[in-house]
């Protein structure tokens, strides 16, 4: 049986493969916002409390990713440089793909 990654660590791949970028995700979970911060391989919640055990996914599996906004890192909330903002799912699922994750 192959081991199909989540929508949330394929996120926080990406995030090593371009440790320049911040992921801003907004995503559905049981009918509930969250917005999540990938950065560096890690992702926090900014809504909720995020598990100390960074091998505790933020994202669970069966989250909807509503749309992904790809920011130059460092993050400067007063200052945001955005690289693209609002992508679907489907649009950033193509840039994983393009990159082999």
């Amino acid at each position: 049986m192959v081991d199909v990654p989540s929508s949330g660590q394929r996120l926080e791949q990406y995030s090593l493969r371009c440790p320049d970028e911040v992921l801003m995700v907004e995503a559905r979970v049981a009918d509930e916002t969250d917005m999540v911060m990938v950065f560096k391989g890690f992702s926090s919640s900014l809504m909720r409390a995020t598990d100390y055990d960074p091998d505790i996914p933020v994202l669970p599996a069966e989250a909807e990713i509503v749309a992904v906004d790809r920011l130059k890192g460092p993050y400067q909330p007063n200052n945001p440089e955005y690289i693209a903002q609002g992508l679907r799912w489907d649009e950033f699922e193509a840039l994983l793909q393009s990159l082999g994750l």
